[in-house]
């Protein structure tokens, strides 16, 4: 019986223990330091999944795990997610992962090649998802001239001030506000501040929404060659006014200041206080969106590709969206690596599937089965 076992039972781990554990035939673990999470993924899953108490930052933890389990997925908060795909790849354990994490996993990829060990990452939405559509564009168009992404989970009614509610760990997302963006501007990376280069999009479903540079295209800016690339993130108006707002006042810094003879964080001080602020109630309806674009040469003819995602809140299910679009790639992608359809070894992200057309049908079918939807158009281009 083939074992994985999952890092962190969080809204995204928990909706891909659900998933892999609807399998038959399969062992499935969720690790996590939160009991009380452990205890809502145990509530919600088969008896063949089982719950671990235990820290995933901790080395003695990820030995034990990968002692055990024939793969290890990971989905923890984005500063632990280098040293534990380091852990795993030192353990000869393929690896699949969506922890967004700071570091540049690209580091590893000798370590894994050496290893033999198969270790894809950013296999979430967004970084995830878009590089696979990024990666598809690049492939299709010859040559493909520029490539936009645009991204954002939001809650489906947005309550002000803050008009945004966070799908996953607020440390995360003020690390997207803070990380500096890198960008492909006539064939050169150039690097800009996070919140920069705010513009106003409109969506006939949705109606306007506000888009600014974040670090989204990754590993995107050095694997796929395409003179014109970046990555926004989208949130409903005015939040990014209230970020930057945080920002400027050093609200987010992680230089501890003393406040009346107590040395803090201003960070963890701020995302503690947010996360109140940005959790989702019990039921409460969040979506996804997404629009990837690619403009190039198709057959001589100047064309865009477009591929858009809009899902929601899933109350059947009791999943958020942000939850399900984010989790569901990385698990179908772990089915792949299980039965060997992916196999090279080393560390990469999606981008590198892109003209693979077995694994292309595979995840989208499984995604579309699992009712997220990416539909793709095509239009000339004048």
């Amino acid at each position: 019986m083939y074992s994985m076992a999952i890092l962190g039972a969080g809204m995204v781990g928990s909706v891909m223990a659900e998933d892999l554990g609807a399998d038959e035939g399969r062992r499935v673990a969720i690790v996590d330091v939160s009991k009380d999470r452990l205890a809502h993924v145990d509530a919600r899953t088969p008896d063949n999944v089982e719950t671990i108490h235990g820290n995933c930052g901790e080395a003695s933890v990820i030995k034990s795990l990968t002692d055990e389990f024939d793969m290890i997925i990971g989905a923890l908060p984005s500063r632990f997610g280098f040293k534990a795909l380091e852990r795993v790849i030192k353990a000869g354990k393929p690896y699949c992962d969506i922890s967004f994490m700071p570091e540049d996993a690209w580091e590893l990829d000798q370590l894994a090649v050496d290893a033999g060990v198969v270790a894809l990452v950013d296999c979430g939405v967004a970084p995830g998802m878009s590089n696979l559509l990024a990666g598809l564009a690049a492939h299709l168009l010859s040559p493909c001239h520029n490539i936009d992404i645009a991204v954002g989970g939001i809650p489906r009614d947005p309550k002000p001030p803050w008009n945004y509610k966070a799908g996953f760990s607020p440390y995360d997302v003020i690390e997207e506000y803070l990380r500096p963006s890198r960008i492909v501007e006539d064939g050169q990376m150039v690097i800009k501040e996070a919140l920069s280069e705010p513009e106003l999009l409109e969506f006939e479903e949705l109606g306007t929404l506000e888009a600014f540079n974040t670090d989204g295209l990754r590993s995107l800016a050095e694997t796929v060659k395409v003179p014109n690339m970046r990555e926004r993130t989208m949130r409903w108006p005015g939040h990014r006014e209230l970020a930057l707002a945080m920002r400027e006042a050093g609200l987010l810094d992680e230089e501890p200041v003393e406040v009346n003879g107590v040395r803090v964080v201003p960070r963890d001080v701020t995302c503690h206080q947010l996360f109140k602020a940005w959790t989702y109630e019990q039921g409460e309806a969040d979506l996804t969106v997404m629009r990837v674009t690619g403009d190039g040469d198709l057959d001589g003819q100047p064309t865009r590709l477009t591929w858009d995602l809009l899902d929601y809140y899933d109350p059947k299910q009791d999943q958020t969206s942000m939850a399900r679009t984010t989790a569901f790639p990385c698990t179908i992608c772990a089915r792949m690596i299980e039965s060997g359809v992916i196999n090279e070894p080393g560390v990469y992200a999606p981008e590198r599937l892109a003209d693979r057309d077995e694994v292309l049908q595979e995840l989208l079918k499984g995604l579309q089965d699992r009712g997220v939807i990416y539909r793709h158009t095509q239009e000339p281009l004048s």
